[in-house]
């Protein structure tokens, strides 16, 4: 397997993407990150490691990453470097413009990762690679067939989430310790959590599970803390009436000041400016 970025082909400016990469080695996402589409990550090869939901998750052959619009995200290198991977980015108006009645099958449940069963890969795998077929050669009316073939994998995804609704085990122990870890920062935002006392509570080392919880979700463990708490100010901002200075006190923040200066950080905004650009 040698290092491989295929072209990102492209319909429409944000309508519908898809790639190929092969790489060796070990590498990682930059940056954590979100966006206003959706996201279908295919392992042809290899394992990766992926943060989403709170939860760490080793993806391997024949696994399917889902991604929801704005759910946070990050992949990394497992034990075993090199992947192999299909990449389609999509928007909700590219499945409504070829069939309205298939968009009622997003968004997703949720965000996961869903273990393809062996006797369906090899039907999945014809898919993707056909729709990279069609965009590569742009013979007459592939726009169309790329829908009819997104329609298709559509379909088999939601039927195959159906059929396997357990989630898949923890590869590492330190997986699922990190996992409990921000799912406990979800939950409890609102109070004083430090990552000594965190630590301390799930028996690691401060310094361990700092570098731990940095390599597995690609977030400083102060940071993640102020994103989880951001998002949900976001959320206040929009869905209710409260001042900024309750939901800053609601959401984590002991100073006014330091919430609305790590809003504009991570927001780009100031919490008011948010209200009003976001507000129905």
């Amino acid at each position: 397997m040698n290092d491989q970025t295929g072209p990102k082909y492209l319909i429409g400016e944000d309508s519908f993407s898809i790639q190929y990469m092969s790489r060796t080695g070990f590498n990682s996402m930059p940056r954590p990150h979100e966006h206003s589409y959706y996201e279908l990550y295919y392992l042809l090869n290899g394992e990766r490691v992926y943060f989403m939901n709170g939860n760490v998750y080793t993806a391997k052959k024949g696994d399917m990453i889902i991604i929801n619009p704005h759910n946070l995200h990050s992949t990394a290198s497992s034990e075993k470097p090199g992947f192999e991977r299909i990449l389609i980015n999509f928007s909700e108006a590219f499945i409504k413009d070829g069939d309205s009645h298939i968009v009622k099958l997003l968004p997703f449940e949720q965000s996961r990762l869903l273990r393809i069963p062996l006797k369906d890969q090899p039907e999945i795998e014809h898919l993707l690679k056909l729709m990279l077929a069609e965009c590569k050669d742009e013979p007459p009316h592939y726009i169309a067939y790329v829908r009819s073939l997104m329609n298709e994998l559509l379909i088999r995804i939601h039927r195959i989430g159906i059929s396997v609704r357990e989630s898949p085990e923890y590869e590492h122990p330190m997986h699922h310790k990190v996992s409990e870890i921000a799912q406990y920062i979800n939950n409890h935002y609102d109070q004083k959590i430090t990552l000594e006392q965190v630590a301390n509570q799930f028996y690691i080392s401060p310094s361990y599970l700092s570098r731990i919880f940095t390599k597995l979700t690609g977030f400083h463990f102060r940071e993640y803390l102020q994103v989880v708490r951001i998002r949900e100010a976001q959320k206040r901002l929009v869905n209710s009436r409260e001042s900024v200075q309750l939901i800053a006190e609601k959401v984590g923040f002991e100073h006014i000041a330091h919430f609305n200066k790590t809003f504009k950080k991570l927001a780009g905004t100031t919490p008011l400016r948010y209200r009003k650009q976001h507000k129905g």
